[in-house]
């Protein structure tokens, strides 16, 4: 088992440029001090088990911040973390690219997490994206089935309506389906979307997804009600 300010310190000195032990030992508690560790000077020498599933994950982004990146990739954060736990994170999370001017790839399927942290959103199915705009683009104005669908089943306070399961399972991708890989679980699907992979259709120049819906030669249908209504509500509440 190797302790968290020996890890620290080797992030520090075989990643950035080689510095001596007394350097990355101090860059290490500079580090834990930044993302919030208590008492770094009697923290460093401990275990991971020592600490709780919020303070590890504050070293891991640690450990990440120790190669002084330009971009960092978060991937599920917050998992298995409480409410105010998660909170946090994310504040700190956002405080550090301010503080440091970074980059942060946010991978997640928390959608509320998404709203409040997101710039441009890239909604992804199968491996693939299939929605791709601002945060406003997505939130305000969804195009594809799969984007209605992770709205449909997003809980919120002020929804009174049913929430809305995604029917059917992920396609299997050791065998890739023909055509659009959403299309079993789709209720807008066309016979195309079960014989051709949708292109990439331009809403906006920020605004993109990849839906046979959007064809011009698409019949017309409007996002499910649960949708359009959270849109509506959301519109009132920013004006």
């Amino acid at each position: 088992m190797v302790a968290l300010i020996d890890y620290l310190k080797e992030q520090a000195s075989d990643f950035v440029y080689r510095i001596t032990p007394k350097m990355a030992k101090a860059k290490a508690l500079k580090l834990l001090e930044e993302v919030g560790i208590p008492e770094p000077e009697i923290r460093y020498n401990q275990y991971p088990f020592e600490f709780s599933g919020g303070m590890r994950q504050r070293i891991v982004i640690a450990i990440a911040l120790a190669a002084n990146p330009d971009i960092l990739i978060c991937d599920e954060p917050t998992t298995a973390l409480d409410v105010t736990i998660q909170s946090q994170i994310l504040e700190l999370i956002n405080r550090i690219k301010a503080e440091r001017n970074l980059s942060v790839i946010f991978i997640t399927h928390d959608l509320g997490v998404v709203a409040n942290m997101a710039d441009r959103i890239a909604v992804m199915y199968a491996g693939k994206i299939v929605e791709y705009g601002t945060s406003d683009d997505i939130f305000y104005d969804p195009r594809h089935p799969y984007t209605w669908a992770l709205l449909s089943s997003m809980p919120d306070l002020d929804t009174k309506d049913k929430l809305e399961a995604i029917p059917g399972t992920p396609p299997n991708m050791i065998y890739p389906p023909k055509g659009d890989a959403f299309a079993a679980r789709n209720k807008y699907a066309m016979q195309i979307d079960f014989e051709e992979q949708p292109p990439m259709f331009q809403i906006s120049e920020t605004h993109y997804a990849a839906t046979w819906l959007l064809h011009p030669d698409a019949p017309h249908v409007e996002p499910p009600k649960i949708v359009a209504d959270r849109i509506k509500r959301m519109s009132q509440e920013v004006k």
